[in-house]
């Protein structure tokens, strides 16, 4: 049950990220506009994020990993994100009008905005990593698989939401239905890791 679960965290977590990321400029558009220097900064948030993300992931599954808790970080991460839709547009108004300059305005509201979200994203590869790895003799092959789940997620995150979703919903329900998809399966990791082992 350990290794389907966490394969499936990586792989939706990808899908969660990227997802969040193509919305986050539909989101700053309005604001900023949808310049090179606005999904820089929004592409160098998410970057920052994901890479103290692996950096606090790894360290924290040293301490008795297991499926509740890689859930938790699911959960840790939807939580994070609702937000959101829920401030993005006066939150980003009122940085327009404080920081008109497109450049730092929209570093600032990605930062306030995704920052945390995507810390909490990048702790779950290096902890799904973790939760797999049973010998250091195929420590390399669990970790490439691992890696290429998470990574497909992220195309697949990638095409489905900049080809169809866009187009079918609304940004603040496609943003719900990824928060809702996380906390489900971050319950869902939570619970599987809670029940008796059989005998």
């Amino acid at each position: 049950m350990i290794r389907p679960l966490a394969y499936a965290v990586a792989g939706w977590s990808g899908f969660f990220v990227m997802g969040i990321e193509l919305l986050g400029g539909r989101l700053l558009a309005p604001a900023f506009g949808s310049s090179i220097y606005v999904w820089g900064a929004l592409i160098t948030v998410f970057m920052l994020g994901l890479a103290l993300g692996y950096l606090a992931g790894g360290r924290f599954s040293l301490r008795s990993p297991s499926l509740p808790r890689l859930g938790l970080l699911l959960l840790a991460a939807a939580i994070a994100a609702v937000p959101v839709p829920l401030f993005a547009v006066p939150l980003l108004d009122e940085i327009a009008i404080a920081l008109p300059d497109p450049r730092f305005g929209s570093l600032l509201g990605a930062t306030a905005l995704f920052l945390v979200p995507a810390v909490f994203s990048g702790m779950i590869s290096p902890y799904c990593v973790r939760l797999i790895v049973e010998a250091t003799a195929t420590s390399g092959r669990h970790a490439g698989q691992l890696y290429f789940v998470s990574t497909f997620g992220s195309a697949a995150g990638t095409l489905l939401t900049s080809f169809y979703l866009v187009l079918w919903f609304e940004v603040n329900h496609i943003l719900y239905a990824l928060i809702a998809v996380s906390a489900l399966l971050g319950i869902a990791s939570c619970a599987a890791g809670m029940r008796p082992k059989q005998r």
